[in-house]
């Protein structure tokens, strides 16, 4: 049992171990901090957080999208006007990359092909991250695969070393582990989660801004993606699918990030054990993984494809075309037709 700020008790994680990390981070003089492509909200909200905290501390912090995309649904999220564009960034003076939510290098994205020398050693990189298919490719790693999210992980190591959270950090804190729990829904919530989450509430966190953003209001283009998403589903064996085409985001005017939501209502289909939703790229597919059943782990279903995730969300890249995609979900029925199902 933790105590009402004691959140280290049957962690995976030590005191030692965050104070090595915040002194690492400390310690910078020029930090460049990037959180993956395709970002969601803990993505978006571990990096706005930890920027606030190094600027307030007077440091020198540049944050980046490694696809340098915002979706406009989280540009509510204090601090957002502080993001910039990866191909403007000069790695003239940084001293220390700080990579957030991102399980290895390639999940910056376009960031990690066109910058290599960012990633080549050079620079010590700190890796924040709860996945548990994370790679520990940092110098230093913080990994929490307990943590419902990074953010979780975040104000974890903040309370536990007595850093003050400001009410804009609280807020995008709270914004993260709602985001990565679906509003505190999902069976990675757990006692410290909630916890966390009453800390930032009593911290002035802005709950209401947080779950109308995320949850109850949305835009008019995403209501239209998800009716034409939603057209095309099918079942295949023990899998609900969909997919997004680029036709389909042009005659919404939605952004890709719009159809997130989807792959979660997908798995809720009753009789299925995995929702699947892939997005058709210029260079291949990506494909988002959920599943609600005790009995499906999808990060292990994703690392057979070259991905990873956690066991409940993951996500994979297939080359393109048609018959790639086919292939992937006929193998995939079939890897989940041998799996024994949990009578429970």
């Amino acid at each position: 049992m933790t105590t009402r700020d004691g959140y280290l008790s049957g962690s995976v994680l030590s005191r030692s171990e965050l104070r090595t990390v915040w002194d690492t981070v400390d310690a910078a003089r020029r930090i460049v901090a990037l959180t993956h492509a395709n970002p969601d909200a803990d993505a978006i909200a571990s990096l706005l957080a930890l920027t606030d905290l190094r600027v307030r501390a007077g440091q020198e912090i540049i944050p980046a999208v490694g696809d340098g995309e915002l979706p406009d649904t989280l540009r509510f999220l204090p601090g957002a006007d502080r993001l910039v564009a990866p191909e403007t960034i000069s790695l003239q003076g940084v001293d220390l990359l700080v990579m957030l939510d991102c399980a290895d290098e390639m999940r910056v994205g376009p960031t990690f092909q066109q910058h290599p020398e960012w990633f080549d050693g050079r620079i010590p990189i700190v890796n924040i991250d709860h996945h548990v298919t994370n790679t520990r490719f940092g110098s230093v790693n913080l990994i929490d695969p307990q943590a419902a999210a990074t953010a979780e992980l975040l104000g974890v190591m903040l309370i536990e070393l007595g850093i003050p959270i400001e009410v804009d950090v609280a807020t995008c804190l709270l914004a993260g582990i709602q985001g990565d729990t679906l509003g505190l829904r999902t069976p990675s919530t757990r006692a410290r989660t909630l916890r966390l989450a009453a800390d930032l509430l009593e911290r002035d966190a802005d709950l209401d801004t947080v779950v109308d953003n995320l949850f109850r209001v949305k835009p008019f283009s995403t209501i239209r993606l998800w009716g034409l998403a939603l057209t095309r589903a099918e079942r295949l064996g023990a899998i609900v699918w969909t997919e997004i085409t680029p036709d389909m985001l042009t005659s919404s005017e939605a952004a890709a990030a719009e159809g997130e939501g989807i792959v979660n209502f997908l798995a809720g289909s009753k009789g299925s054990r995995v929702g699947a939703l892939l997005y058709r790229l210029h260079d291949g597919w990506r494909v988002s993984l959920r599943s609600v059943r005790e009995d499906v782990n999808v990060a292990d279903l994703a690392r057979l494809y070259g991905g990873g995730g956690h066991p409940r969300a993951a996500g994979c890249r297939l080359a393109p075309g048609i018959e790639a995609r086919d292939r992937f979900l006929t193998d995939l029925a079939a890897r989940l037709e041998a799996l024994p199902v949990h009578r429970g």
